[in-house]
């Protein structure tokens, strides 16, 4: 069963892909280097000589308990690991191999090469980098490539592997504040073993938020301004480039606020040690006109420069409208400043394709991703349940390995590279990811995931659990119910579990094995409460027999079981150890109460576990408005409504909007997931399908009785301009509240050929905020049986 799992889910994500690396000298047998010496080039500075001895020997001890040594000469036994650029002829009297290729990788900047040498009676691993960042690079390579035990480290299949990266800016923004869901509770410490980890698969880049830190996390064990610092210090030392994200709140318009933000700049400048650019958003956050922005970035150059002369501006055009596009874009044409070095892609950007095209060329621009979000947001989940996003919400551990490399694949060819939008540790597998894809955009993307296994996890674990990774991303897809790979993805990640006990305090299994628990308890418990409400349903068909309040007490006792007698709680106690794990190991805050996060959507699955998943409390509510009716007759009208909301009937049809599994005839989908609302905190008591909804969606239907004519029911907020194969149609009920019903008479005449596209104007709302728009989250098409006259 669990071979024909894997090899399922493996053939599920196949894409066939090659990399550049290249292959010189024949597969040398296993060469043993449990006593292996480190070399250096007096080349290669002193400074960084000492960081590539100090990331290489603590990475192999923590994998192996060896501690390698360094070695001032070359020695015949043990092997050698070798250290040296590129540029270079001889190492200590040996001559280092070399490549008459300009464009070979290890010539090109940041590229390496990684090469096992036998001859002469000694062995050497060669390091060979066009520079600092490709020996720490090439450094990575080696260490993915070593097999570990304890007390042993050897090295087998290709020998000879030469790479350089194809997108000069690959990088993530880590800031230190208050609204991260687990780095604002890190010490120095593990923002070093972070960093460097991101390094060691390709990051050049750190982006920082410091101005946006003035409240305080109770997790935060220094000020948010030293931790800047350090952070800074951190880059300087794995020669990483350090960004900074800062954005202007404040009217630029008025000379004191924008001399109180130079000086808050200036400040900063001074006390870091690096700094490599500053990224100012545009308009999120933020509501300044470009005719104030463009001479407030001029002159915070001026500032940079005094500082830190190699330092870049950047901006992002996110929030702007067309005609402050038009006005940055006209600035540059006209005045072409040198000052600005390029332009940032981010949410609420023009699109990537048309930003590039209408910026000069002289302008670099970069991808500012967001791969840290679910719904509402840049990169939503295509076709996720809702059940899924009603617990695991806007910020839940993520990794969707092949879903961020489309993504990255289509985008970043427009851009010089990425440095991504992230709040925590949620998406460190899509880091990953983005890294390697923006190294080499054809690296197939389940090697990318067994390299992240086998250097984080183990050798021995790395492709069942590259497997699971790829299997928790299959779990996301299409509708929950439907979806019984999820057993399948626990049981696998159970065997794991109990298979090697070694890693239980490994943050990044925490983390999968907690989504694997988390996603099969969701389903169990989606099946279980929606059958206990079509149980209920039953119970009020019988309404009037029964009486109004005995059926509605009925049902209630029978719908509320999933609160009485809940459904798996081994499961539930699982994915409880888990988040306590994860707090203890890595920060990670699921829960505000418990372990005081900033927000509800800030990652809290914990808080959202036992969200209802089918309609109780809506029930409830419901219930309590239903016996306040003053006549029995009114309370079985509303009761049946209640009962048949969505199952109209034989001959009926009912499409919840955005729905993975009742939205069959919706065609449309919005672009950032917008259309899972976010109401009270998350803990809205409304009914499930009115927590979905689109804007203007569009729905199809095909086969329709053409001798019959049809009520089009409607339910959502504000305004619903329908139409019908494109006739706008007017409406005999028009009540604008959620809940409540919209009804247009849809004429026989109007069906073509069984045909039928129901579709919604957008309104003139352009003055309100985008969640006050008019929005549809309920449609029926019911047969009327009596012909209209």
């Amino acid at each position: 069963m669990k071979t024909t799992l894997n090899l399922f889910i493996f053939l599920s994500f196949l894409i066939v892909s090659c990399t550049p690396e290249k292959s010189k000298n024949e597969i040398l047998p296993e060469i043993d280097l449990t006593r292996a010496k480190i070399l250096f080039s007096p080349g290669i500075k002193s400074d960084f000589s000492s960081t590539l001895l100090k990331v290489i020997t603590e990475e192999v001890e923590k994998r192996s308990s060896v501690k390698w040594k360094s070695t001032e000469k070359w020695v015949n036994n043990p092997p050698t690991i070798a250290f040296a650029l590129s540029e270079e002829k001889f190492l200590k009297g040996v001559e280092i191999p070399h490549n008459e290729e300009l464009k070979s990788p290890e010539n090109l900047p940041e590229g390496y090469r990684v090469f096992a040498e036998k001859g002469k009676g000694r062995t050497t691993i060669w390091i060979i980098g066009a520079d600092q960042r490709g020996l720490l690079y090439g450094t990575g390579q080696l260490l993915r490539k070593l097999n570990f035990s304890e007390k042993q480290i050897t090295l087998t299949g290709k020998t000879d592997i030469a790479s350089s990266p194809v997108y000069p800016i690959r990088g993530h923004q880590l800031g230190y504040r208050n609204t991260a869901n687990s780095w604002d509770a890190w010490t120095v410490q593990q923002y070093d073993q972070y960093i460097r980890e991101l390094a060691l698969f390709g990051s050049n880049s750190i982006e920082d938020i410091p101005f946006q830190s003035d409240t305080q996390s109770v997790h935060m064990i220094m000020p948010h301004k030293k931790m800047h610092i350090k952070i800074s210090e951190i880059c300087e030392k794995y020669d990483m480039d350090y960004w900074v994200w800062t954005p202007a709140t404040g009217d630029l318009s008025d000379e004191k606020v924008r001399k109180k933000e130079l000086k808050q700049h200036e400040d900063f400048y001074k006390s870091i040690p690096r700094l490599d650019a500053i990224f100012f958003p545009g308009g999120d956050p933020g509501d300044n006109h470009p005719m104030y922005v463009l001479p407030h970035l001029r002159e915070l150059s001026r500032l940079l420069k005094k500082y830190h002369p190699g330092a870049d501006v950047w901006i992002s055009l996110q929030g702007f409208d067309r005609e402050k596009i038009e006005y940055f874009i006209g600035y540059l044409i006209k005045y072409s400043p040198d000052w600005l070095k390029g332009v940032v892609y981010g949410p609420g950007s023009p699109t990537v394709n048309l930003e590039r095209k209408v910026l000069p060329k002289k302008y670099l621009h970069r991808l500012y991703g967001d791969i840290t979000h679910t719904v509402r947001c840049q990169y939503p989940v295509e076709n996720w349940d809702q059940a899924f996003a009603l617990t695991l919400g806007r910020e839940p551990t993520n990794p969707q390995p092949y879903y961020y490399a489309k993504i990255l694949r289509a985008d970043i060819p427009f851009t010089n590279g990425f440095l991504s939008y992230s709040d925590g540790i949620n998406d460190d597998v899509n880091k990953i990811v983005w890294n390697q894809v923006g190294w080499d955009p054809s690296r197939d993307v389940r090697d990318i995931v067994v390299d992240y296994c086998k250097l984080f996890l183990g050798g021995d674990v790395a492709q069942n659990a590259a497997d699971g990774i790829l299997a928790l991303e299959r779990n996301w897809v299409g509708p929950l119910i439907q979806n019984g790979a999820v057993e399948g993805t626990l049981a696998l990640w159970q065997s794991l579990e109990s298979s090697h006990p070694e890693l239980s305090g490994n943050w990044r299994w925490q983390q999968l094995l907690m989504r694997a628990y988390y996603d099969a308890y969701t389903r169990r418990r989606l099946i279980y409460e929606q059958n206990l409400e079509t149980e209920a349903n039953r119970i009020l068909e019988k309404a009037k027999k029964m009486g109004a309040d005995k059926s509605m007490a009925k049902a209630l006792e029978t719908v509320t079981k999933a609160d009485s007698f809940p459904v798996e709680p081994e499961l539930k106690n699982k994915i409880e150890l888990y988040c306590d794990a994860l707090y203890k190991s890595i920060g990670l805050q699921t829960s505000v109460p418990k372990y005081q996060a900033r927000g509800y959507e800030r990652g809290c699955v914990l808080d959202f576990v036992n969200y209802p998943l089918n309609n109780r409390w809506w029930l409830e509510d419901e219930f309590v408005k239903v016996r306040k009716m003053k006549t029995e007759k009114e309370k079985l009208k509303r009761l049946e409504v209640i009962r048949t909301w969505s199952h109209p009937g034989q001959g009926n049809y009912y499409d919840n909007i955005s729905s993975a599994s009742e939205g069959l005839h919706v065609i449309s989908h919005t672009d950032d997931a917008i259309d899972y609302a976010w109401w009270d905190n998350g803990f809205s008591r409304r009914r499930l399908s009115t927590q979905l909804f689109q804007f203007t969606p569009v729905l199809k239907y095909e086969r329709l009785n053409e001798e019959s004519d049809y009520l089009i029911r409607v339910s959502g907020y504000g305004e619903a301009l329908l139409r019908a194969n494109g006739v706008r149609l007017k409406p005999v009920l028009y009540n604008k509240e959620l809940e409540t019903f919209k009804e247009f008479i849809l004429p026989k005449e109007i069906i073509k050929n069984g045909n039928l596209e129901i579709s919604f104007d957008a309104p003139d709302e352009a003055q309100l905020n985008w969640r006050k728009y008019s929005k549809v989250t309920d449609v029926w098409l019911l047969k009327i049986n009596k012909p209209i006259n």
